[in-house]
């Protein structure tokens, strides 16, 4: 494990965007995947190739490069290694990054799931508090334990928190017709266009 740590450590030195798309891609796909597995039980023969493919796509080319665009921002509003730092940073991150991008991933995971704009705006007024109250369940304590752990390993924040998150709002992509799905916190967010 040490050494597939630091294999991708030199490939994130050499090639930080190409990996940190990939990454982020792969993770989406990874949460997406334990989405249709894990909590909705879908089982091999009725999962959703094209849902989780589609998820992959919002990772590579909408998460990857936003995330690693704003973490090239925030080390220059941020400077330094300390946990002090790396706190300022993570609450930097979930205050005024963390609204924005999570608007937006929803927003864009339902126009992929053929949402018009009118159903879309309808459905982000209805689920979007208790996404955002989900992520700060899932980022938070993940960030202050790795403020606590390590202040280098902040950048781990974008892979972790959307593997967590893909795997309990992946189901954007659930058909219509379903109802609801819970999130982390417990919460039923209804997943119907009304």
């Amino acid at each position: 494990m040490a050494s597939l740590w630091r294999s991708y450590q030199v490939l994130m030195s050499r090639y930080p965007w190409t990996v940190q798309i990939v990454t982020a891609g792969s993770l989406v796909g990874v949460g997406d995947v334990i989405s249709q597995q894990l909590i909705e039980r879908r089982g091999l023969a009725q999962h959703n190739v094209q849902r989780t493919v589609k998820m992959m796509g919002i990772g590579f080319f909408f998460v990857g490069p936003v995330v690693g665009g704003w973490y090239k921002v925030l080390d220059k509003l941020v400077v330094g290694g300390t946990k002090s730092a790396a706190m300022k940073k993570m609450l930097m991150d979930q205050l005024c990054f963390a609204p924005c991008f999570l608007g937006a991933f929803l927003g864009i995971s339902g126009a992929l799931n053929g949402l018009t704009l009118e159903e879309n705006v309808k459905k982000l007024k209805r689920d979007y508090t208790d996404a955002l109250i989900s992520n700060y369940y899932v980022s938070f304590p993940c960030f202050l334990v790795r403020v606590l752990v390590s202040s280098h390993i902040i950048r781990l924040n974008c892979g972790l928190n959307l593997f967590c998150l893909c795997s309990s709002f992946g189901l954007q992509f659930r058909s219509p017709t379903s109802t609801s799905f819970h999130c982390t916190t417990g919460t039923s967010v209804d997943t119907r266009i009304t």
